[in-house]
């Protein structure tokens, strides 16, 4: 016999609703040993796209945070329109969010007063053990605010993330989708343990900021089988990740899979430990990339990508240690740079539609360890394609083994792995 849940829950219509534990106001669920599913039709949501359903889910959450083994269900067959909402924790041991339904974000979040805009729409924070699945789909509608401007995204103060974790670990995310994100899709920060896995992320490619995950101050993180099309970087690596292994993954469109941007305002930024192998990049800006900005100090290091095929990308293979997107003056030049070394290129073959590969280092700090072993990338329109370039290496030291195509490709200086001098000490702890 199930036990009756009575939850009181304060709704803000149109704010952000904020989840607060310990001490929620609802009955205790008694525990069977069972998994318990409690559905967000039970505490009260409408369902129907148009009603505001973030009171319903907040209940529905508070309840099963305090059961083991809970389901939190958003059922197939309907349309549910929440408002931003932080749901924490801690909770009980293996809460689940299943999303077989249509989740859904107002569709004028751009219109909001600045002091009432959310950074993020749905925030986990606070988690150990948590999962969310199905067979649904997330739609952050940012389109539809495209089709009610005049043609251009909104470009109007700060736009929130649409699915975002803090502080959680060991946490899974697998087979929903999630689309048309205002920024980022599904952000990580300061969080470790992380499982992705056959999830669908879209966005139309001419969306800016909309990276598909990016991941911040978050380790062991593993991204497999997924497919990935947005307005920026498929994959975002930024500063304090390690142990990062990507697999089986579609970037079309994008721009590919990236560390950093890095180094910002002379700060601190240290990444090691990433791999990523069997990616496939198609119609994108970039393939595989590794960006920093003048000015910064720590360290990117043991970064191996291996088996990319890429197919019309503009640059399949960048260092670039002079990145900037401020342009004019904010962009001086500096002295200091984040220190790259034993970064792997094996088996990245293609075609590309402007530069194959673009190194680009620091005069202060030159790039090591560098390798590429069977590069293959030829132009998307053909030999002597008009509009490509010649590949470019700049203070980039390592070696080419085996079949490297074209030849400009394999241009890294040779000097036993280090380059010398270097202008700079390490003055840094990554």
């Amino acid at each position: 016999m199930r036990s009756s849940v009575v939850v009181s829950a304060a709704f803000l219509a149109g704010a952000l609703l904020s989840l607060a534990l310990p001490a929620p106001a609802v009955a205790a669920v008694s525990s069977t040993g069972r998994p318990t599913t409690l559905s967000v039709l039970s505490f009260g949501a409408a369902a129907d796209g148009v009603t505001d359903d973030a009171e319903a889910l907040v209940a529905a959450w508070r309840a099963a945070c305090r059961v083991p083994r809970a389901t939190v269900l958003l059922p197939a067959g309907h349309r549910f329109l929440v408002s931003p909402v932080t749901l924490q924790g801690p909770c009980s041991a293996r809460l689940t969010l299943q999303v077989d339904g249509t989740v859904l974000a107002p569709p004028d979040m751009d219109s909001w007063p600045k002091s009432r805009r959310p950074l993020q729409w749905l925030n986990f924070k606070w988690l150990d053990g948590f999962t969310i699945q199905g067979a649904g789909t997330v739609d952050g509608q940012s389109t539809i605010s495209l089709q009610r401007s005049t043609g251009h995204w909104h470009s109007s103060g700060a736009k929130p993330t649409l699915v975002r974790f803090y502080s959680s670990f060991n946490v899974t995310v697998r087979n929903i989708r999630i689309s048309n994100s205002p920024q980022c899709h599904l952000k990580f920060d300061s969080s470790g343990g992380i499982k992705v896995k056959n999830v669908t992320i879209s966005s139309p490619g001419d969306s800016p900021n909309t990276d598909g995950i990016h991941l911040q101050n978050t380790r062991d993180v593993e991204i497999r089988s997924s497919s990935i099309g947005c307005g920026d970087d498929c994959v975002s690596i930024q500063t304090g990740c390690s142990n990062v292994h990507m697999k089986n993954i579609l970037c079309n469109p994008g721009h590919g899979i990236s560390v950093g941007g890095l180094g910002k305002d002379n700060s601190l930024a240290c990444v090691s430990d990433v791999v990523a192998e069997n990616i496939n990049i198609q119609n994108a800006l970039y393939g595989v990339r590794i960006k920093t900005w003048q000015g910064g100090v720590g360290s990117v290091r043991n970064i191996t990508f291996s088996n990319v095929r890429v197919s019309n990308v503009a640059t399949p293979i960048a260092i670039d240690q002079f990145y900037c997107d401020r342009g004019g003056a904010g962009c001086a030049n500096r002295s200091g740079a984040v220190a790259i070394t034993g970064v792997a290129y094996r088996r990245v073959v293609g075609t590309y539609s402007f530069q194959p590969a673009r190194l680009a280092c620091s005069d202060a700090r030159p790039c090591t360890g560098v390798t590429m072993v069977d590069v293959r990338l030829s132009p998307a329109a053909g030999a002597g394609a008009p509009g490509t370039v010649a590949p470019l290496c700049w203070n980039t030291y390592g070696e080419a083994r085996g079949t490297v195509e074209p030849l400009g490709v394999g241009c890294l200086r040779r000097s036993n792995g280090y380059a010398m001098p270097l202008t700079q000490p390490f003055n840094y702890t990554c």
